[in-house]
């Protein structure tokens, strides 16, 4: 009888082993997949300092170097317009004279620090006209349009933005009064010009949609 059972239970201590490794196989098995699917932790990054918005842009009198005055006027015009267009609001001129009226004479030079403290804006722009002319050759003419732009931080007074362009445009005509009539025209198409080669690199601002068509048409029709 013994010896008929010594097999058996041989057999069966080898299942039970059996069965202890095959649990504790399974043990580990399910361990390690818990400790896998538990996330690494992430080490914690510092919020990067946020960069200074852009928003809000005082565009100053022009520091006029041509022989004609409404010249500044026509060009601040349009680069207040342009301003817009990129996604600023608008300050009006007149609003921006009005608070800088104790140091117009210079306005068109105030540190970009007065500028801000007085009109609560982000950047200054600076503009300065450096040609304006028509000059007169026996049956053409050609109109020259020179002017350079600088947009500075109104808190650190650094420069943001920076260009210069110069345009000649050129007519051919019989008479003197033809000519001068086809120059004074000319001035139009030379603004537009410059200001498109400029406007192609200054910065987007926040309300920014896209470049608008050209308008074309006489330069005054955005005066206030």
């Amino acid at each position: 009888m013994n010896d008929k059972q010594g097999p058996l239970s041989g057999r069966t201590m080898i299942c039970k082993i059996r069965s202890v490794r095959f649990a504790a196989l399974c043990l580990l098995v399910l361990f390690l997949f818990t400790a896998c699917g538990k996330r690494a932790p992430q080490a914690v990054q510092p919020d990067e300092p946020k960069k200074p918005t852009i928003r809000l842009i005082a565009v100053l009198p022009v520091d006029n170097r041509s022989s004609d005055p409404m010249a500044a006027r026509i060009l601040r015009d349009r680069i207040l317009e342009e301003i817009y267009f990129r996604g600023y609001p608008k300050i009006p001129i007149a609003v921006v004279d009005d608070r800088l009226s104790r140091n117009l004479k210079d306005a068109a030079r105030l540190a970009p620090k007065i500028v801000g403290d007085l009109l609560g804006t982000d950047a200054v722009m600076y503009t300065t006209l450096l040609e304006w002319k028509t000059s007169f050759f026996y049956v053409y003419a050609r109109t020259t349009v020179a002017a350079q732009f600088e947009l500075r931080n109104a808190r650190t007074g650094e420069t943001i933005w920076k260009a210069s362009h110069k345009v000649d445009k050129r007519n051919y005509d019989v008479t003197r009064e033809r000519l001068e009539m086809e120059s004074l025209s000319a001035y139009e198409p030379a603004i537009h010009e410059i200001l498109d080669k400029a406007m192609n690199t200054f910065p987007e601002g926040p309300d920014f949609l896209g470049r608008p068509p050209s308008k074309g048409g006489c330069c005054l029709w955005n005066w206030f």
